[in-house]
């Protein structure tokens, strides 16, 4: 059987057929524009490449992943202009004829880590992306995670020393939490350039300084076994392992493990899949709904 997949980003939806890594037969990128245009482009590519078995999405959100909502499958209060209360499943399923299955973007790419990539054999990790946004998602005892909603990475709220950063964040709704202070948004913000283009190294000891804190939250909250950290403010070459050895400081020693001492380079990694893991975690997600 052929899958369908798509990882529906607030920039960019990436759209594949295929059963994986090493058998993906098309895809396609686009910007994300308004939901009509975008969901059209995606039902359009599917429509053009055969049977498929199920279509897998990992969007951005926040998504309502609760089977008995009323809202399950919609996007709900995203920042994201013009997209807030959008039907992404009923909108594909309706075009393509075709069951839908619908998770977050994060735990589309930790599914795909999960089964090909960098937290094979893992039980309870966590997938981090810190690009325009920040989100997070993971498993926890071999599931994925879920919850009230689901996971929120990018909303907590983590210390934030004015004096030092009087930058105020650009969380619309939360101002200076995480991804008001870490995302690839705040870093143009706060810097008036892409990050691409930053050479300031301030910028990175700053920035590895709220992701450092970020991950010890997590880190001291879930106790995962892996922390996979992907996104584009992520190919900074210096910025993992300035991550990697304040994340070692902020632990003090008092978390006797050796993967927050002298192996966590092992531990705070690169996504195995690179940029293709949402995509490729949304294949997952179609294999398992046509299973």
């Amino acid at each position: 059987m052929i899958y369908g997949g798509v990882e529906a980003g607030g920039t960019k939806w990436v759209c594949a057929t295929g059963t994986g890594p090493d058998d993906v037969q098309d895809l396609v990128t686009f910007p994300t524009t308004d939901p009509e245009e975008t969901i059209g482009r995606a039902a359009e590519f599917f429509a053009g490449n055969g049977t498929l078995a199920a279509i897998g999405v990992g969007s951005f959100g926040p998504i309502d992943i609760e089977p008995t909502s009323p809202a399950w499958g919609r996007i709900t209060t995203t920042p994201k202009p013009g997209w807030a209360d959008t039907d992404v499943v009923a909108a594909l399923s309706t075009a393509l004829d075709l069951p839908v299955a619908f998770d977050t973007d994060v735990n589309a790419a930790a599914l795909g880590e999960h089964r090909w990539g960098a937290a094979v054999g893992l039980e309870t990790f966590c997938y981090i992306t810190v690009g325009t946004g920040i989100g997070g998602g993971g498993m926890a005892n071999g599931q994925l995670m879920h919850g009230l909603i689901h996971p929120e990475f990018g909303h907590m709220r983590i210390p934030h020393d004015r004096l030092r950063d009087p930058f105020d964040g650009v969380c619309p709704f939360h101002g200076d939490c995480f991804e008001g202070l870490a995302s690839g948004d705040a870093l143009r913000a706060r810097w008036g350039r892409p990050p691409q283009e930053i050479a300031d190294e301030r910028a990175w000891e700053l920035e590895a300084e709220y992701l450092a804190l970020g991950l010890f939250n997590v880190i001291c909250t879930l106790s995962p076994q892996r922390i996979i950290v992907g996104g584009g403010v992520m190919h900074q070459s210096s910025l993992r392992p300035l991550v990697q050895a304040r994340v070692r400081e902020l632990a003090g020693g008092y978390l006797d493990a050796p993967e927050l001492g002298e192996a966590i380079g092992g531990y705070i990694v690169a996504p195995a899949l690179g940029d293709r893991a949402g995509v490729l975690g949304a294949l997952e997600l179609a294999r398992i709904a046509a299973s």
